[in-house]
């Protein structure tokens, strides 16, 4: 679109004909200032945007129409009460263009459908719900008598131990959640501090074990599980060996730490003696002794 073009939609440009004694440009143009939507204007009628307040069963082809659906409906006023117009709107279905009426109920703060459609008409059960029960307008009416309250004391008294659990129920809830905005807030900021603690300790713990990834807390299930491995070393055959030497030491001796390494020592020279003996029997190589004796022989 142009910037003439433009200012014509937006209704910025002055032709040189137009005089301004001649009024505005709606006047010289010969339309409303609200365009298309104001062609009824001369009947009353006015295009707005409506929204469908409810959920309806369309009259013409019996299909639900949704709460929030907007159509272009035509806008008249068609009553009063007492100083609150009553407005009216009429508009056609997208399904079957079945016309439908909708008009404001100002008594009963609600929209009351005319014609062409049905309110989807929706139950619950208020124990289910949790709810009251609100009295209708005509106990309303007998709430101001003496004489009815009176006749009816017992029965509000019962109804209102029936109901009092959970109102305290719901009481307490309330102001478990509400009471005390600072002590909740306190929590839970102290509640998300630790869990951050938590993870960047994990995530040093597993930097230094040369993972890209945390690992999860310890569980029993994986503790279980890991006393349930068992792995070929000679770690617990070396320890038992040096508990029992160290047993075999006497408390009362001055050198028990010399002892303790000649202890040391000998055990190691019995390991190598018996590594060398399991190779000799499987013939893997003779001693040097054996050799020097075998060429003497010889000689």
């Amino acid at each position: 679109m142009s910037s003439l073009a433009a200012a014509r939609a937006d209704n910025f440009y002055y032709p040189p004909e137009w005089d301004p004694k001649k009024g505005g440009l709606n006047k010289f143009h010969g339309q409303h200032a609200l365009r298309e939507r104001a062609r009824k204007i001369d009947q009353g009628i006015l295009i707005i945007r409506f929204e469908m307040p409810y959920n309806i069963w369309c009259g013409g082809c019996g299909s639900m129409i949704a709460k929030g659906v907007r159509f272009n409906a035509e806008k008249k006023q068609v009553g009063n009460y007492y100083s609150t117009k009553i407005w009216s709107f009429t508009m056609k279905s997208a399904c079957c263009q079945h016309e439908i009426v909708i008009q404001t109920d100002p008594k009963n703060c609600e929209y009351l459908v005319i014609s062409g459609a049905q309110k989807k008409v929706e139950e619950f059960d208020t124990e289910d719900a949790e709810t009251m029960v609100l009295p209708v307008d005509e106990e309303r009416s007998k709430l101001a008598d003496p004489f009815y309250r009176l006749e009816h004391q017992e029965e509000d008294l019962k109804k209102k131990k029936e109901a009092e659990p959970l109102l305290v129920r719901l009481q307490r809830v309330s102001d478990a959640r509400h009471f005390d905005d600072y002590s909740i807030n306190k929590s839970l900021r102290a509640k998300l501090r630790s869990q951050k603690k938590r993870v960047a300790e994990e995530e040093v713990a597993a930097r230094k074990m040369g993972l890209g990834i945390r690992l999860l807390p310890a569980s029993e299930e994986d503790t279980a599980a890991a006393k349930r491995v068992k792995f070929s070393s000679n770690f617990s055959k070396n320890w038992d060996e040096k508990r029992a030497l160290i047993k075999s030491m006497s408390i009362f001796s001055d050198s028990s730490c010399s002892n303790l390494k000649r202890l040391e020592l000998e055990a190691k020279r019995r390991r190598i003696n018996a590594v060398k003996t399991s190779k000799l029997l499987a013939g893997g190589f003779k001693p040097s002794s054996w050799s020097k004796v075998a060429c003497h022989k010889k000689r």
